[in-house]
């Protein structure tokens, strides 16, 4: 797993009480409307406009909604974390037994899942309402680690009068979104949790690490499983008569392909069922289920091409792009870099070239590499829909974007200068 930047709360070589000071001044400026003694860091900012926005009273105390216990085991079951649980339990819980510090576990929704560490953070928690079955988002607590992540979709540390609700301000949180390796879903964020006077600018280095490491445990159970697929596969392309096929698991990794260029993936429609399908990749296909995936065969019959395609963004953490035509619609969701780039694109109908959509990402002209391959990608998994040289919705394809209420809500996530700006 390669390094990352991560951004830590507490300035390198800052005293933490001095800090915490100015903080609180910043917090009480921003709430008041007077000038700062210095601007909150980008991403806290962020948040507290949207705290703003949502009239949230940075001074109550109310406790967060609480699921019932049937309701906590039903969330843990979907959730998808499970099996990422005693990877995170083994790389986190001593430390945060030792370290005055609890880990916290939340499914993508928000709502606290597990809960674990210092007995004595745990009962300071429990007055916070910050208990299992939790609702820890944004929008139910203000600005802190857990929801900000789930906003941000990035690893966060918030410290002291960081949090928007005062009566968070006496703890330090480090949280790191977790991804289902198979389709980039977001599964959930992973976080430590402690009294401020424990910050540590290592914490958030330590909780992104540990999640990583879950991620790549989840990875090497999907290859296990697609290999296994591939031995099934096999065979069952052998008896389709020589047409081209390929058997794929739910996600769309393929196990094994005849008569067809191998991929890895194919995009597949969300809800996808038996009977004919159109494909982006491939056209009209035919589905059928095989046990631990799909065996798609592409048909004879000439599809016509798409001719609308609806990129919708109104849900903060599943953009979804359908695209409809005489053979059928057909919806997939984003991954949030894919949605980045259609936004774009569909905000500029004439095109962009490599660099141009390398500034509009990175703010950083000089990037076309990671576009390129970005593109390629998106290419490769919508066929005809977009076109090259430069970078564009095909002329002939009717483009809706649905859009929130408000600019700040389109993809939150997104720190792109073509977006935010």
């Amino acid at each position: 797993m390669g390094q990352r930047d991560l951004e830590a709360a507490l300035p390198a070589g800052a005293d933490p009480r001095r800090h915490a000071r100015v903080l609180a001044q910043v917090h009480e400026a921003a709430l008041s409307g007077k000038p700062p003694p210095s601007r909150p860091r980008a991403v806290i900012g962020a948040s507290w406009q949207r705290m703003r926005r949502l009239g949230m009273d940075p001074d109550s105390r109310a406790a967060a909604p609480v699921l019932s216990f049937e309701q906590l085991e039903a969330r843990r079951r979907a959730s998808g974390l499970a099996e990422a649980l005693p990877t995170l339990r083994d790389g986190l819980i001593s430390l945060a037994e030792q370290a005055a510090h609890i880990m916290v576990i939340a499914d993508a929704g928000g709502a606290v899942l597990w809960r674990d560490g210092s007995a004595a953070v745990r009962r300071r928690a429990d007055r916070l309402g910050f208990v299992e079955g939790a609702d820890w988002q944004e929008e139910s607590v203000g600005t802190n680690a857990i929801g900000t992540a789930l906003v941000a979709r990035t690893p966060i540390q918030i410290y002291s009068a960081e949090h928007y609700v005062r009566a968070q301000h006496g703890w330090t949180c480090a949280a790191a979104p977790l991804h289902d390796p198979r389709d980039g879903r977001l599964l959930g964020v992973v976080d430590l949790s402690g009294p401020a006077s424990t910050v540590h600018a290592t914490t958030l280095a330590l909780v992104d690490a540990v999640t990583r490491l879950a991620e790549s445990q989840l990875r090497t159970t999907h290859l296990t499983e697609l290999e296994r697929l591939r031995g099934f596969a096999v065979p069952v392309l052998a008896k389709v008569g020589g047409g081209p096929a390929v058997v794929a698991d739910e996600h769309g990794w393929v196990a094994a392909a005849a008569g067809l260029a191998p991929v890895d993936r194919i995009a597949l429609p969300t809800g996808l069922t038996p009977g004919r399908v159109w494909l982006p990749a491939y056209g009209s296909c035919a589905v059928e289920p095989v046990p631990g995936g799909w065996l798609i065969r592409l048909t004879e019959t000439e599809a016509a091409p798409p001719t609308r395609v609806v990129l919708d963004v109104r849900s903060p953490r599943e953009p979804e792009l359908t695209v409809a035509g005489a053979a059928g619609t057909w919806t997939h969701r984003l991954s949030p870099r894919h949605a980045e780039m259609l936004y774009v694109l569909a905000s500029h109908r004439g095109g962009r070239s490599a660099s141009e959509l390398s500034a509009d990402l990175f703010g950083d002209a000089g990037r076309t590499v990671t576009v390129r391959a970005e593109m390629s990608r998106l290419r490769r998994h919508f066929g005809g829909i977009l076109g090259a040289k430069p970078y564009r919705f095909a002329d002939e394809v009717e483009v809706v974007v649905r859009r929130p209420p408000t600019p700040e809500a389109v993809l939150p996530h997104s720190l792109a200068p073509a977006i935010r700006g």
